[in-house]
């Protein structure tokens, strides 16, 4: 039964919102992706924007979905028929946004542990076109494993045994290969992904032929994906979205009016991909300047601010703008330090323009991005993010970027924990206790433990397994990091944050 559609019969239209809901003839497309994730970021960009071309009568397929995990409502996809309701909120060339979307592009959903050979067998499908992912930075990782494995453990290992099943099952046969479209935020996803496939499929002596097959076929893009997708919202939120829909939806999407999936791509990735008509969908031979603009200015001052605006009380991206101070700092360490500090040839008033749109969709009234949910695996998003543009950044001038010192002195501050698992922490700010999710979590509970203040800075920069490289080598970092970092204990966040913006007056007059 459509749980969804049942519950839109039973709705009093007088009391619901606009709805776009699925036709039949949606719900009977054939299945052509492959997808592995369930998160709210794939339902609420790549698998909206395939509903979206599939109601505009192009692509025309839905997704089978691989759930690898235990978390999360195993049983939600099931009991609601793969439907979801996408809500956009935001602001569009100054006018607000409000849509409601019954997407019906997941067909179904199973999980790795219990049904691997349904997805084995689904791999060796005729209809079966694109693989899409995002297991979180963490999951684009080489693990020497069987990829016989029912299920192999890791993404690419899973994801191997997928395209080893098909090459069987056709004969190798060079038109029967996939285009693989990760969306995972690291660097250059695709050809990493591809790299550790290929590894794979040499240590598991696949056989020349299907390596080759493997080169040849298949393609693994370059991808980046920007829309701000908090997730279920709060409690109260929910309820009046409920209300207003007239239905209830246990998964339930926000997401910003804003989307971006940038792919890399030839012609014939273009052709198979053939939802891109859908807005907000580029394919383009280099996307750099997509992934480097949404890296460094979005993504980055996230992870430069996360620690400062929870120190500061703030819970959310929106609360943080509402803030003087912080909306200060926020828009100043953006545009004054990391801007300059991208590792790419970046027209300045491109940047800008990127750089303003970034912060009016940090105000969307309508979002509840959490601080807290930004901070997860917050180290390895700092290495990734923001190292190599403070390096670039001292490069170009040689001076110490006090915006990224004060927001990585605030992230020390926030990593001070007592460890309760390998990579779990409880921190304590204002009174009040939050959990930190951390692969280095342990690493700084015992950094906390042993160093006074005024060396654990040096210490952390130092750490060239943490960074890639030693960050007290940059001439006065270190110093200035650990100076805020003192004045964070001593007087607080407010006042440190006051402080440095009289100290900044005072410097510039």
């Amino acid at each position: 039964m459509d749980t969804l559609n049942k519950q839109r019969a039973l709705a009093a239209p007088s009391t619901t919102a606009p709805v776009s809901w699925p036709t039949a003839e949606l719900l009977a497309l054939p299945e052509k992706v492959l997808q592995f994730g369930t998160g709210v970021l794939l339902r609420g960009l790549p698998d909206f924007m395939i509903d979206e071309a599939n109601r505009k009568g192009v692509f025309n397929g839905r997704i089978v979905v691989v759930k690898s995990t235990d978390g999360g409502d195993a049983t939600a996809f099931e009991r609601q028929d793969g439907l979801y309701t996408v809500c956009i909120r935001g602001v569009d060339d100054g006018k607000p946004v409000e849509e409601n979307v019954v997407c019906s592009c997941i067909s179904r959903v199973l999980s790795a542990k219990s049904q691997w050979a349904e997805v084995l067998e689904f791999a060796k499908s005729p209809d079966l076109q694109v693989v899409i992912s995002n297991t979180t930075e963490v999951g684009i990782q080489l693990v020497n494993e069987d990829i016989h494995l029912t299920p192999p453990s890791s993404f690419p290992g899973k994801l191997l045994a997928v395209l080893y099943a098909r090459f069987e099952a056709f004969k190798g046969d060079p038109n029967r290969g996939l285009v693989v479209v990760p969306t995972e935020l690291i660097p250059d996803n695709g050809r990493k992904l591809e790299a550790i496939v290929l590894e794979l499929a040499h240590r598991n002596d696949l056989g020349s032929a299907f390596i080759d097959w493997l080169e040849s076929a298949n393609s693994f893009c370059n991808t980046l994906v920007d829309r701000i997708v908090p997730g279920k919202p709060d409690d109260a939120t929910y309820a009046q979205l409920q209300a207003d829909l007239g239905y209830k939806d246990d998964l339930l999407t926000v997401a910003e009016a804003y989307s971006l999936w940038a792919i890399e791509g030839n012609d014939r990735v273009k052709e198979v991909l053939s939802f891109h008509p859908a807005a907000g969908v580029v394919i383009r031979p280099d996307i750099t300047l997509f992934r480097e603009l949404k890296l460094r200015l979005l993504n980055g001052t996230h992870t430069l601010s996360f620690a400062l605006a929870h120190l500061m009380g703030c819970t959310t991206v929106r609360e943080a703008l509402e803030d003087e101070g912080l909306a200060r700092f926020i828009h100043n360490l953006m545009l004054a330090d990391l801007l300059p500090g991208i590792p790419y040839n970046v027209d300045e008033k491109v940047g800008q323009r990127f750089g303003m749109q970034v912060l009016d969709r940090f105000r969307n009234p309508f979002l509840e991005h959490r601080w807290l949910s930004i901070a997860m695996q917050g180290t390895m998003k700092m290495q990734m993010r923001n190292v190599p543009t403070l390096l670039h950044y001292y490069q170009q001038h040689s001076a110490v970027p006090h915006y990224i010192a004060l927001g990585f002195a605030a992230y020390l501050l926030f990593m001070r924990n007592t460890a309760t698992g390998p990579s779990t922490g409880e921190g304590e700010a204002n009174g009040k206790s939050y959990t930190i999710q951390d692969d280095r979590a342990g690493y700084f509970a015992d950094l906390w433990a042993r160093f006074s203040p005024e060396e654990l800075a040096t210490a952390a920069l130092r750490n060239t397994a943490l960074w890639g490289t030693d960050l007290t080598r940059l001439p006065g970092f270190a110093e200035k990091v650990s100076q805020y970092l003192t004045q964070l204990l001593e007087e607080g966040a407010p006042a440190t944050l006051a402080a440095f913006f009289t100290k900044k007056t005072a410097l510039a007059n």
